[in-house]
């Protein structure tokens, strides 16, 4: 199998996780794999050199080179998937030639790369199988204010309409973290409601908080007095009503219960994908309106994963922040877990992350689209102030890389078949 995968260890991409913790395990599910990747010194990412340690030695790994993004620029493109896109051709078709592959999959959220797929379908007859990890074409943002819209979104948008379909219209196969994708997938193209699919969230290694605690020196210096919980990731636009919701609750505490109050600490860390001199803070000036910045700490600058880890392994509680869209599962839930200590869920509504939250033994979630939620989740944080240590039960629930692996390779057997 040739895998596509165009960030790649050291980058700290989120969008390479499935395929690196799956990437020790495929051989002991009968595939041999090669991964297509382009060369780090062309992506302008944070990067993280104890991933490439996470990386078997005996993984080929195909290197590629992208046009500079300084010069793209001046036409107003930065993305990886286009400054790439004829060296990715070009590579893969003297691969194909030269070798005998039986399946092509693609696990990355730069999109536009997608459909060569159709065209090396056509070209070579290999099947191909797409990872969808975010929904590609989507109305989600027409609904927004263009201030909240991404940088150049008018581009991509219309971009997207015209390269999805033709992505769609040979894939062989399709993976998903969440199932809203593969069903609206279908809606728009229902032949695809005829070729293998499959909901198959990200896994959690535990060699990862292995390497995290044998290299990783990142630290903050919590005040072991307080409750020091946790949120690693980006913080945007879609997470505002989230982070409104937690104010509120906040607010409420320091009212009702300011002992409790003062005894909490939330640190939000890694908010901003811009650079120091371009990171806007997202989560203080929505504390600052509810007069709960004292108990905040946004720290915007990106950290590595291991560096994260460590941090998620250090802190008392963890908090995990759902979008506006009910279909958004985020990858971290495992990967969370698997630190073993107690998290705090706030999220839309109902949906599959709400359900994996609610299956750890250790998590509540709250939702703030339900009437009364803030009221409980200002009695909960009263509740974890009183508590010493980690203050609930926890077990170490995870869906492990190596299970998750099986359940890719187990489409991928469906996929050859239905070829």
């Amino acid at each position: 199998m040739l895998i596509i995968s165009p960030l790649f260890p050291p980058v700290n991409a989120a969008d390479m996780h499935r395929v690196r913790t799956s990437l020790p395990y495929y051989k002991d599910f009968g595939w041999d794999v090669e991964v297509v990747v382009v060369d780090a010194l062309y992506i302008d990412m944070i990067k993280d050199p104890i991933l490439s340690l996470s990386v078997p030695d005996d993984i080929i790994i195909h290197t590629l080179s992208a046009l500079p993004k300084k010069i793209t620029q001046k036409f107003g493109l930065g993305s990886v998937a286009l400054r790439s896109f004829w060296q990715y051709k070009s590579k893969v078709d003297r691969l194909l030639k030269r070798n005998n592959y039986d399946l092509i999959y693609f696990s990355t959220t730069q999109f536009p790369l997608l459909i060569l797929g159709s065209y090396w379908k056509r070209k070579f007859d290999v099947p191909y199988v797409i990872d969808m990890q975010d929904p590609w074409h989507t109305d989600y943002y027409q609904r927004k204010p263009k201030k909240e819209r991404p940088p150049k979104y008018w581009f991509s948008y219309r971009l997207n309409k015209y390269l999805e379909p033709i992505a769609m219209k040979k894939v062989g196969g399709l993976i998903a973290v969440s199932k809203t994708y593969i069903d609206d997938l279908v809606i728009g193209y229902p032949w695809l409601k005829n070729i293998p699919a499959a909901v198959i969230p990200f896994g959690a290694d535990p060699q990862d908080y292995e390497l995290a605690k044998s290299k990783s020196t990142y630290a903050i210096e919590f005040d072991e007095k307080k409750l020091n919980i946790v949120y690693t990731g980006a913080v945007g636009h879609i997470m505002r009503k989230s982070i409104n919701f937690l104010c509120m609750a906040l607010a409420g505490l320091k009212l009702s219960y300011p002992d409790a109050y003062s005894k909490i600490h939330l640190y939000f860390v890694g908010t901003s994908y811009a650079g120091a001199e371009r990171a806007v803070h997202t989560v203080a000036p929505i504390a600052e309106q509810y007069a709960v910045d004292e108990v905040i700490t946004e720290i915007t600058t990106r950290i590595g994963y291991y560096d994260s880890l460590n941090l998620l392994h250090t802190a008392d509680s963890l908090l995990i922040l759902g979008s506006d869209d009910e279909a958004y599962n985020p990858s971290k839930i495992d990967v969370y877990a698997l630190a073993g200590k107690p998290i705090i869920g706030i999220f839309n509504s109902g949906g599959a992350a709400v359900a994996k939250i609610g299956q750890l033994g250790s998590g509540k979630v709250f939702k703030y689209s339900v009437n009364g939620e803030e009221e409980e989740l200002v009695e909960f944080l009263n509740y974890l102030s009183k508590q010493s240590g980690s203050p609930l039960s926890t077990k170490k629930y995870s869906n492990s890389a190596k299970t998750l692996t099986r359940e890719q390779c187990n489409l991928f057997s469906k996929v050859l078949a239905h070829s």
